[in-house]
């Protein structure tokens, strides 16, 4: 099935087709005067025949406290204010936890008498965990995301406050409505001395970035895939419930995390 990108910024939100992989492939770009410190990653679509559909762009914005990312469906307006703004990913300070806002207005920078549905949503929630041997196993991520209605429409969550936030929620317990998510636990292969996944073919490099999003219930339906296939160049692959915006934004926190400094 042809996969409609016409409307990128409906595209980016929507979940991917039941029953589909969309796959993509992200490509960093450090050429520039400040691009080895702020490359620029881009998203594409793959077609049939090596064709490829641009579908976001992101770059870190400088002079942030924290790791701040803005996503575009423009590849050459990266700015906060240009029409093309469609999200971003913003860090803890530790760099241990990332949030993805779609690109509606903050609740701290609004008066109250704002109706909701202007307010940004949350999309994702993302948690790195320094794992038990230091830092040279494999990593844990935790991934929340809005749940989904019986429509198999996403949840909307749009916090007032930080009590409200996918990462409260998840840390209080309070699951209902969300949807958790981890990485699966590479094995470990005594020929390769390394931990693997099977990516069937669609990663070709080990990398510690390497990854495969699954739900504890159903370990073998992969939500998401991440991993290397060139020095600049990884495979991005998602499902439903998942949208593009979610999983390029995930894929960029472990770009950034600071525990995958291995």
């Amino acid at each position: 099935p042809l996969i409609d990108v016409d409307d990128l910024e409906e595209f980016a939100v929507r979940p991917a087709p039941q029953g589909v992989t969309v796959k993509c492939r992200i490509t960093r770009d450090k050429k520039g005067m400040d691009r080895g410190m702020y490359p620029t990653y881009y998203l594409h679509l793959e077609r049939e025949h090596g064709k490829k559909v641009f579908l976001l762009a992101g770059r870190k914005r400088k002079k942030s406290k924290t790791s701040n990312y803005l996503i575009s469906i423009d590849p050459t307006d990266l700015s906060r204010g240009g029409e093309s703004f469609i999200g971003k990913l913003r860090s803890n300070l530790m760099g241990t936890k990332f949030t993805v806002y779609d690109n509606g207005v903050n609740p701290m920078k609004t008066t109250s008498s704002l109706e909701a549905s202007i307010l940004r949503q949350e999309l994702a929630a993302i948690c790195y965990e320094t794992n038990v041997l230091g830092f040279k196993g494999p990593r844990k991520m935790s991934v929340i995301i809005p749940g989904m209605n019986m429509d198999h429409e996403r949840v909307s969550i749009r916090p007032r406050n930080e009590h409200e936030t996918l990462l409260a929620r998840w840390q209080n317990k309070n699951t209902e409505s969300v949807i958790e998510l981890h990485n699966k636990t590479p094995v470990w292969n005594d020929d390769t001395q390394s931990y693997v996944l099977n990516f069937h073919g669609r990663v070709t490099q080990a990398s510690v970035k390497n990854f495969q999003i699954i739900h504890d219930n159903d370990p073998d339906y992969i939500v998401m895939q991440f991993g290397r296939v060139a020095e600049d160049v990884f495979t991005m692959d998602y499902n439903y419930p998942m949208c593009a915006l979610q999983a390029f934004a995930i894929a960029l926190s472990s770009f950034d995390s600071k525990l995958a400094c291995e």
